[in-house]
């Protein structure tokens, strides 16, 4: 499977996302024929552009002149109705109820009476069912983006002229990095921010990657101080990792009880750490304590700090970056007695290092078979062959 890391130094918007995919390889023609499944009246336009020296596609969506209103159902009805993947209708209509929700939230109506304009016309449902469809077709299984560059000044749209971010941005951003420039424009688009914020993960740091190509998506704008530029880095999804940048953190606590604690690694766990413990520790006044340490990625650390302040007693805690280096692991079946069992093998470069059966595998066959858990275990690595 692949990787896309997007670099949003010049924002993101839906023909941006689009044009860079396309220009990774796949022929235009066959990306018209997915689109035509979509039964709307459009014409998809790509052209060789540049901008500040750097070359890339540009694509446009021809659409007839009397841009509709859509709800979501009637967006769900083109897509549902379609011919297309169904992976492909999975993720576009994720990402149009993401804008709906988010559109709802800011003019505050239900979620079924709001309805959108310039993010659910024709041009928009071909950017983000055709972004869907490029991914699928591309064998894309992890998309990342970087911080996003949102511009600044005003931007006109069907409610007014209004601020940048404009409001359904905001909402759709919130909890993702963000930053504005000189470049007085929107640089960040509602489809571009629900596409990017419904499929992507977003890095703060550029990430350690290995990539064997990069699209480039040119955007229509000629902007003042930079490049109209969105990049699309390519590659194989094992020599993408983003985990080797992570975070420890750390929190001292002496007045919570062992039940809040023990059932508080669990909820880590579920926001994302890849490792949480507690260590005992004598605190002030000699009294017994605990620390709470936390792995995680870059991304996921302030949602996992706001759970430690929120569910737990502590009043501060400290973070710090650390490296790290994880064995590549794939799960073996071997059967035992005539039942599967699940084996975990790690390995060091191309050296099957460590192997261990999957103890709730063992545990039940275990009970199952009235046999000692020690004894399935030993048969079972006695019998396995990398």
């Amino acid at each position: 499977m692949k990787f896309i890391y997007f670099d949003c130094s010049a924002g993101a918007s839906g023909d941006m996302i689009l044009a860079s995919l396309l220009s990774l390889g796949v022929p235009l023609e066959e990306f018209r024929q997915a689109i035509q499944r979509l039964k709307l009246k459009v014409e998809v336009r790509a052209s060789k552009a540049s901008s500040s020296g750097f070359s890339g596609l540009q694509v446009e969506v021809k659409a007839p002149a009397a841009s509709k209103e859509r709800t979501f159902s009637q967006v769900e009805r083109i897509i549902t109705v379609s011919r297309l993947e169904p992976r492909v209708k999975q993720d576009a209509l994720k990402i149009f109820r993401r804008l709906f929700e988010a559109e709802s939230r800011v003019h505050g109506r239900s979620f079924r009476a709001a309805h959108l304009h310039e993010a659910a016309a024709d041009d928009a449902l071909v950017d983000i069912v055709g972004s869907c469809w490029l991914l699928w077709k591309l064998g894309v299984s992890e998309v990342y983006f970087s911080p996003v560059n949102l511009g600044g000044g005003y931007v006109d749209t069907a409610h007014g002229r209004l601020p940048v971010p404009p409001p359904a941005v905001g909402e759709l951003m919130r909890g993702f990095p963000v930053y504005g420039s000189q470049e007085k424009v929107e640089l960040l688009t509602p489809t571009g921010a629900a596409i990017l914020t419904t499929l992507g993960r977003s890095l703060s740091y550029w990430p350690e990657l290995t990539y064997e190509k990069i699209g480039y998506g040119l955007g229509h704008r000629k902007l003042q101080f930079q490049p109209n530029l969105l990049r699309a880095f390519y590659g194989e999804r094992e020599l993408f990792q983003p985990a080797r940048k992570i975070q420890v953190v750390e929190a001292t606590v002496d007045d919570a009880s062992p039940q809040l604690l023990g059932s508080f690694i669990n909820r880590v766990r579920e926001l994302g750490a890849l490792e949480a413990y507690l260590t005992p520790i004598v605190m002030k006044k000699n009294r017994l304590g605990s620390k709470l340490t936390v792995l995680a990625e870059v991304d996921k650390i302030d949602r996992l700090i706001e759970a430690i302040f929120r569910e737990t007693t502590t009043i501060g805690l400290r973070y710090y970056p650390v490296e790290r280096r994880v064995l590549r692991r794939e799960i073996k079946e071997v059967r035992w007695r005539g039942h599967k069992v699940r084996v975990k093998v790690s390995y060091y470069g191309e050296e099957a290092v460590n192997f261990q059966p999957e103890y709730d595998d063992c545990l039940h066959l275990a009970q199952k078979l009235n046999v000692p858990l020690k004894q399935v275990i030993t048969e079972v690595i006695k019998n396995f062959k990398v």
